[in-house]
């Protein structure tokens, strides 16, 4: 099959070739896609949205299409679809972090009563844990085989009703920093300059692009991730280490179910163990190789921390900030076997008293603290 050939096997001057033949969506396969897509397009347009606490009749703006099938570049066979839905409630970058969950559960709940979309097969209907969070659902058509993931990602229309094709006011930015939120929260409001970018760009432009994902997919190789999780079983995944650490929560949701935060991390040989955050990857994170990844579930306002052994590997715990810290102890007795009363801990150089609790001495989640054995004779309070 001519798409399993090696990239480097093509000469340059049959690329274009290439990319015409075997890259490029047959029209009839991208209108079909785009035919149901534009179903959920109408229902965003058409659907009033009501809420309590300033969501009173919320519309939408406007609804754009973004990623590959926004710009023009998609390669066959991609069914993934991203819309960025502008909104009338939304007159801030404040505004949207403030409301941004609350609009998802209001299309979420709407999402699930429209027949059309239940036409379409709507399933999976979930809201991601990434940055910036989305709802995400597969809908299906009948000459396509492979269901169409779709995402949708409210906005704040903080270019105006027009997108201007040079910079932004300088403005924008000032607002955009003075909201204070983590990197990416307000990315889909300036994903039309993106998409503008790209689009109107010449077609040899796109056709590069379109090798470039060619070669990528061709090239990316998974991995496998051990899941370890206490008082469970591992659990062995095969990962794309360039894919959002999302993903990989994803695969794990649908293995074992959780209702709490997954709390996923790592340490390197010689290294401090990290937290691996939803929006980045394991290549972010250096990992290009078969790994191991501890999980762990906590449910607000639980924290994880993590505790330093004296051979110099380190473990996650899950506990409640307001906890005397002989209650981390006494998980780490269980885990490790070490008495609670020959443990001796440390933060920021500070040895911690069993009766006094975690946010006496700032710790604050994903923080280390380092774990000795305590010397023969050394004094303790006795043992309860």
């Amino acid at each position: 099959m001519a798409m399993a050939l090696d990239l480097y096997d093509i000469p340059a001057s049959r690329l274009d070739s290439f990319v015409a033949q075997w890259l490029q969506p047959r029209r009839e396969w991208k209108e079909e896609v785009l035919e149901a897509v534009w179903t959920v397009e109408q229902f965003l347009r058409e659907e009033n949205f009501q809420g309590e606490h300033g969501l009173d009749q919320v519309q939408v703006l406007k609804v754009v299409k973004v990623g590959s099938f926004g710009n023009g570049t998609v390669i066959r066979g991609a069914t993934d679809v991203e819309l960025v839905v502008f909104l009338s409630c939304f007159h801030s970058f404040q505004e949207e972090a403030k409301y941004h969950q609350a609009i998802l559960r209001l299309m979420w709940e709407k999402m699930w009563r429209c027949q059309d979309l239940l036409a379409l097969g709507l399933e999976d209907l979930r809201m991601t844990q990434e940055v910036p969070s989305a709802l995400v659902f597969t809908i299906q058509t009948r000459g396509i085989t492979e269901p169409i993931t779709v995402s949708i990602m409210p906005a704040y229309r903080a270019l105006g009703p027009s997108v201007p094709s040079s910079q932004p006011p300088p403005a924008v930015y000032v607002n955009l920093i003075k909201a204070y939120r983590y990197p990416g929260n307000f990315s889909p409001s300036f994903s039309e300059l993106q998409r503008n970018f790209v689009k109107h760009r010449p077609t040899k432009l796109k056709s590069l692009l379109r090798l470039v994902k060619h070669w990528y997919q061709q090239r990316a190789r998974d991995i496998q991730v051990t899941v370890e999780q206490w008082g469970y079983p591992d659990l062995i995944l095969w990962v794309n280490p360039y894919a959002p650490i999302k993903k990989v929560k994803e695969k794990i949701q649908r293995s074992r179910a959780y209702s709490g935060l997954q709390r996923l991390s790592f340490q390197e040989p010689g290294g401090e163990r990290q937290l691996l955050r939803s929006h980045c990857s394991l290549a972010y994170y250096g990992v290009f190789s078969n790994t191991r990844i501890c999980m762990l579930e906590t449910i607000p306002p639980e924290i994880q921390v993590f505790v330093k052994n004296p051979d110099g590997g380190s473990h996650p715990y899950v506990i409640h900030p307001n906890s005397f810290v002989l209650g981390l102890k006494q998980q780490i007795e269980d885990k490790l076997g070490l008495l609670r009363k020959q443990q001796q801990l440390e933060f920021q150089g500070q040895v911690l008293e069993d009766w006094l609790d975690l946010g006496r001495y700032g710790i604050q989640d994903s923080d280390t603290l380092i774990l000795s054995e305590k010397k023969e004779g050394e004094a303790s309070l006795p043992d309860s």
